[in-house]
């Protein structure tokens, strides 16, 4: 895998938040918590929590290796090598979230380390922002823009997503055709999907771009990703065309 600066992050405009990253192998963490509460020995904490998440995902993996690469909706009990066998939450929540969205439970994989990360960070600060590869998870105590990336788009960078403190913790994912090194059997620019569990819009991000094959899929596309359960709301993005629905506040961006 070709590994690709994320050049956005130096983009980020938070004046409350200090920014430190995570990396892991495949998981590259960029996380903001409240400057006063930033310590280099809460970041080893952080680091230690991940690589004991990633440990724990890459034994099922070690014993299941089909889970790895299926594109299909994973059932773990069906799947279990022994009537011992301990499926870890984190499989539990991918498979739950991938077979709502009917994809493989790898497309959740960022939005799981991303939320699991932030809420470990909540003991530790009242405002958390979990950024893995364009996938979100945000807590917050005050009003938070989140810009929506779409590549060679006019709105790329243009518009923006509003969050109220009330909305959080909250799950902003996005997922690109056009963008990224990230598996896509679709052509938008870029899908955002907004939901408590950044798990389940990971998920929905992946299926949802997959869909869009012309201008024409996008209006679609948003309304069968709303009307999942758990998902709040739906942004599709492809050139100059997009459609939008549920509960979602788009803003102009200077």
């Amino acid at each position: 895998m070709v590994y690709e600066p994320r050049k956005y992050r130096s983009l980020y405009r938070e004046d409350d938040l200090h920014h430190f990253q995570v990396v892991l192998e495949e998981t590259d963490l960029d996380i903001g918590i409240k400057k006063e509460q930033y310590t280099p020995d809460l970041q080893k904490k952080v680091e230690l929590f991940v690589a004991e998440q990633r440990q724990i995902l890459k034994e099922y993996i070690k014993s299941h290796p089909a889970f790895l690469t299926t594109l299909e909706p994973w059932d773990p009990m069906r799947e279990k090598s022994s009537a011992e066998e301990k499926i870890p939450t984190s499989v539990i929540a991918m498979c739950e979230a991938s077979r709502l969205a009917g994809v493989g439970p790898m497309a959740a994989v960022a939005g799981f380390f991303a939320e699991q990360t932030g809420s470990f960070l909540t003991h530790f600060s009242p405002d958390v922002l979990v950024e893995n590869g364009g996938d979100i998870w945000l807590q917050s105590s005050r009003k938070r823009k989140v810009s929506i990336y779409a590549g060679n788009s006019p709105f790329s960078q243009r518009i923006g997503i509003e969050i109220n403190l009330e909305e959080t913790p909250l799950g902003i994912c996005t997922s690109s055709g056009t963008v990224g090194h990230s598996l896509s059997f679709g052509r938008a620019d870029a899908v955002a999907i907004l939901a408590p569990a950044a798990v389940l819009a990971d998920a929905v991000a992946t299926a949802a771009c997959n869909l869009v094959q012309e201008s024409a899929d996008l209006t679609k596309v948003v309304a069968w990703a709303v009307a999942i359960p758990g998902v709040r709301g739906a942004v599709a993005i492809l050139g100059d065309k997009m459609a939008v629905q549920g509960d979602v506040k788009l803003i102009p961006l200077a």
